[in-house]
């Protein structure tokens, strides 16, 4: 069992261990969870630190039969994009845990069903960043719609069931489009050497097919990983599901589960299909400048502090994808590393916001005025998970939006530049619900709210210190980013643009 295999095997086994406690003993559940996440943080740590950076081939490669009769295998697999993901998963899993201590309250079933589906649902992170099996990946894909939808639907508040349907609605119609390109893959694969769901094998087929049948397969892997993302027009779902679900439900949501759709884009739509990606990269550039400005003006205009957070994440996805599609080393490796700095950066905000909103039993922004004065603490940390949004220099965020803006503008300048418009908005939609929620008189009602506890502040801290740690130093994750980006790039026939004699004059 190789270092990917033992990651998704121990939240399944904490799982079970949780399965056989009493319901009644919820602190003990609490804890073996927290323990079980934690491990499987450490284990991640150690994988990442035991990465090559220098190789670009896939590590911890692990192969076996599956369904042998369809070529189905157990395969998985990480270059330096997935290993990043894969961190960023295992290490907000605990966060999480500790910060929502009480979330798993109040909901339809008994705290222990909340902690099953959060590990269950930490496997199911791990496997779809590093499954190399296509039909492997799409179980995985799949299967993560089960966990989200309970944790959404049982424990969520609201409109929490219309939430979780449309969620499932949504994810379960872009997952049918991706199967059907999968079967087209596959009979395809049948003709050219045998049929395969091996992603390095189906990566070779392009060269086979006719231009409109390429067109046809990679819309439908692009619009499941549009709607996973969440891209314009595909984006209605996400404010619904991030009001409706609980804090820490949210983080994963659009921290990690999002990132999917994007990490989808760079291993299956330019792998699998670089013609065809060549060929709708304008209209996706055009997508992706809609979804930041849109998603901005959206979160200007919200008035509940959960929405907001959603509408940015719609902006922030818009520049994701951009980088990607520019086609550059630059844009894919700050694109890249957006996913990471996203991941935590709503966290932060989400967590501090259920915190916010627990203690004032409101998620209307005007209702948490004067918060500096009373809670200087819980404040603070908004308030720089705030800017980090906003791309502050200094703080992780801002490095990821320049490579991705710089990456852009060497291929697609009007694009950038339009892009660029999103940076001044993202002041807008930051600041004003900051002065509004923290700063000015306090607001009637909030005059004895507490501060964060230990608890609290022990699950933000390394949130805010990996903020501003990678704003200063982003060195360690773009050594591991950087190769494997050229390479994408390299494998599928895309150079970076060469600057002209008259640009150096």
């Amino acid at each position: 069992m190789n270092a990917l295999t033992t990651m998704m095997a121990l939240p399944l086994i904490g799982s079970l261990l949780i399965a056989i406690i009493p319901s009644e003993q919820v602190l003990r559940i609490k804890q073996a969870t927290f323990i079980t996440t934690l491990l499987v943080a450490i284990s991640g740590v150690l994988t990442w630190i035991k990465f090559d950076s220098a190789n670009t081939a896939l590590q911890f490669v692990e192969s076996a039969k599956w369904i042998p009769s369809f070529g189905i295998n157990y395969a998985v697999g990480v270059d330096g994009l997935a290993i990043v993901l894969i961190l960023m998963s295992v290490l907000l899993a605990p966060i999480v845990v500790l910060a929502g201590w009480n979330e798993s309250e109040g909901g339809r079933w008994s705290p222990k069903v909340f902690y099953i589906l959060i590990l269950v649902l930490e496997t199911m992170m791990i496997g779809v960043f590093a499954a190399t099996d296509l039909f492997l990946f799409y179980v995985f894909f799949e299967a993560m719609l089960i966990p989200v939808y309970f944790l959404i639907g049982g424990f969520g508040s609201g409109e929490r069931a219309a939430a979780a349907v449309k969620f499932l609605l949504y994810s379960l119609f872009g997952g049918l489009l991706m199967l059907a390109s999968i079967i087209g893959l596959y009979v395809i694969s049948g003709a050219n050497g045998g049929h395969t769901f091996d992603i390095t094998r189906l990566s070779e087929l392009h060269t086979y097919m006719s231009s409109t049948t390429q067109n046809l397969l990679f819309l439908g892997f692009f619009i499941a990983f549009a709607i996973k993302a969440p891209v314009w027009p595909l984006h209605t779902w996400l404010p619904d599901a991030a009001a409706a679900a609980t804090p820490g439900t949210s983080v994963l949501l659009l921290g990690v589960l999002d990132k999917v759709g994007t990490f989808g884009m760079i291993r299956f739509c330019l792998a699998l299909f670089p013609d065809a990606s060549k060929t709708f990269t304008p209209l996706i550039l055009v997508l992706s400048v809609i979804s930041i400005i849109y998603g901005a003006f959206l979160a200007i205009g919200a008035r509940d502090i959960k929405r907001l957070i959603a509408y940015t994440s719609i902006s922030h996805f818009g520049f994701i994808t951009m980088g990607i599609f520019a086609m550059t080393s630059q844009g894919m490796s700050g694109a890249t590393l957006y996913m990471f700095n996203h991941g935590f950066s709503t966290a932060a905000l989400f967590l501090v916001a259920g915190w916010m909103i627990s203690r004032r039993g409101s998620s209307t922004i005007a209702d948490f005025g004067g918060l500096q004065r009373v809670t200087p603490i819980m404040a603070w940390s908004f308030f720089i998970a705030g800017m980090s949004s906003l791309a502050l220099p200094g703080l992780s965020s801002f490095v990821s939006e320049f490579l991705v803006l710089v990456g852009t503008y060497t291929r697609y300048p009007v694009a950038a530049v339009i892009a660029t418009f999103g940076i001044v908005l993202a002041a807008l939609y930051i600041l004003i619900p900051v002065q509004k929620a923290l700063h000015g008189p306090t607001t009637p009602g909030n005059e004895n709210l507490s501060d964060l506890n230990l608890r609290e502040k022990i699950a933000i801290a390394p949130v805010v210190a990996i903020i501003v740690a990678l704003g200063f130093y982003p060195s360690p994750l773009l050594n591991v980013i950087n190769p494997a980006s050229a390479h994408v790039l390299e494998v599928q026939g895309f150079t970076d643009p060469v600057p002209s004699e008259s640009a150096g004059k």
